[in-house]
């Protein structure tokens, strides 16, 4: 079952968007930052695995980000708040529209 959370960092003032598998993997992550809520993150899971096995890892990681290396279950100091599929992708689509519009 797929999850939607989020949660705040306050000491670097980030929002955390995140969609979780059933095992508790992140499948994609946003992460907006500051009063504005510019996006610093808009990750795949899928995608990053494919632009791996293409090699052509640092220029993806560079440009959206990667998503969360373990099961969110294992996160100390985690207070998520749920979300629902529509919350997640209005967060989803403009901040990758945003992120993939910048110039490399």
């Amino acid at each position: 079952m797929t999850t939607w959370i989020r949660c705040h960092w306050d000491e670097e003032d980030v929002w955390f968007y995140f969609e979780v598998d059933a095992e508790g993997w992140v499948a994609r992550q946003v992460e907006l930052q500051g009063p504005t809520r510019t996006p610093i993150a808009a990750a795949s899971l899928a995608e990053w695995e494919q632009t791996y096995g293409e090699g052509d890892l640092d220029a993806y990681d560079s440009r959206f980000g990667i998503t969360a290396e373990r099961p969110i279950s294992e996160w100390e100091g985690h207070n998520p708040e749920q979300l629902t599929s529509e919350e997640f992708e209005e967060v989803w689509g403009p901040a990758r529209r945003q992120i993939a519009s910048r110039p490399r």
